[in-house]
């Protein structure tokens, strides 16, 4: 999993909840890191902010979709912009889900648990 966000204490909070739960954790502090990161390791799923620097959340998704090797991949945004049409961009260019900040942590665990093991 890969978590992508600029503030610190959210991608801190994030990681750990995300390791308790069990999984294995990598973390970008903005676009640009979080691609190249990918191209080394593919993630099952990125939580990903959408006002983040060196390409905005928007960007970096459409270029996970955009890259054949990432097609099973999870993206889920996170952002303070609850309306309805940012929901929209962010589905539209590709996103599995949308989760409006500030979000319940169980709320993310939960989605994380869905998208990623939808059998269970």
């Amino acid at each position: 999993m890969l978590i992508v966000d600029d503030e610190p204490n959210i991608v801190l909070s994030l990681e750990f909840l995300m390791k308790k739960a069990g999984y294995s954790v990598a973390t970008a502090a903005d676009g640009e890191d979080a691609l190249e990161q990918i191209k080394h390791a593919i993630p099952d799923l990125v939580l990903l902010d959408i006002n983040i620097p060196k390409g905005n959340g928007y960007e970096v998704c459409q270029a996970i979709r955009a890259n054949p090797d990432c097609k099973e991949v999870r993206v889920v945004m996170l952002t303070a912009k609850g309306r309805d049409i940012e929901r929209e961009k962010g589905l539209a260019v590709g996103a599995d889900d949308y989760i409006t900040k500030p979000f319940s942590t169980q709320e993310v665990v939960d989605l994380v648990h869905r998208l990623l093991r939808p059998d269970a």
